[in-house]
């Protein structure tokens, strides 16, 4: 194959990669009431001292850490730390548990070890299918933490096991995108909410300087 038709099947290529981004995309726009509640109930929750625990596999794993370091850092403008963790990226647990558990437990044990009542436990998953994410959602039922989850197309397993989910209608690349466009603007919701709450004063001080201090 010549250059010219290399380029030209490249150029198609990933012309059809971006066209595939749109689906996910309108997918997204259908389901904005529910990740902007969603970004409203997280402030809430984090604000009232409770937690954010998230989990993926691979590039999913990326991309729950991404949400978690919006929050424990910033998204746009500066607020208080928030407590978030991204349960794929204790390193030494996980392995420890993966040796001593089997991998479909390395997420179940540490919700157990983590969750309290009140809590979130996000998951992420293109397929919907990861059998350590169905644990970890078994093991947060039992500890009145509430699940959501990110997926591709549904119906999936995850999806139906969690509370409450964002299952969008696309090709695994382009849900996968999708999502970290999902969790900004959850980010989004979660700001303005913490702004709202940090122009109601309790003995003297804003709901964020009273996040601040947990």
């Amino acid at each position: 194959m010549d250059t010219v038709a290399l380029d030209t099947e490249s150029a198609d290529v990933v012309r059809r990669h971006l066209d595939n981004v749109l689906p996910a995309l309108e997918s997204l726009r259908a389901q904005s009431g529910r990740l902007a509640a969603w970004g409203v109930d997280l402030a809430q929750r984090l604000l009232s001292g409770q937690r954010l625990l998230a989990a993926g596999n691979g590039g999913s794993a990326a991309e729950a850490q991404h949400l978690t370091a919006e929050l424990v850092g910033r998204f746009d403008g500066e607020r208080a730390p928030f407590s978030a963790i991204s349960l794929h990226a204790e390193t030494s647990a996980l392995t420890a548990l993966a040796n001593d558990y089997g991998f479909e437990q390395v997420f179940a044990r540490q919700v157990r070890a983590h969750g309290r009542t009140g809590d979130v436990l996000l998951l992420l998953s293109t397929s919907g299918q990861s059998p350590n994410l169905l644990r970890a959602v078994e093991a947060a039922a039992g500890l009145n933490v509430t699940t959501w989850a990110l997926t591709g197309p549904g119906p999936n397993p995850l999806a139906n096991a969690c509370d409450e989910a964002v299952m969008l209608d696309a090709l695994n690349a382009n849900a996968q995108e999708g999502h970290l466009i999902a969790l900004h603007a959850i980010c989004r919701a979660f700001d303005l909410e913490v702004r709202r709450r940090s122009s109601g004063i309790q003995d003297g001080r804003t709901d964020v300087e009273w996040g601040a201090e947990r």
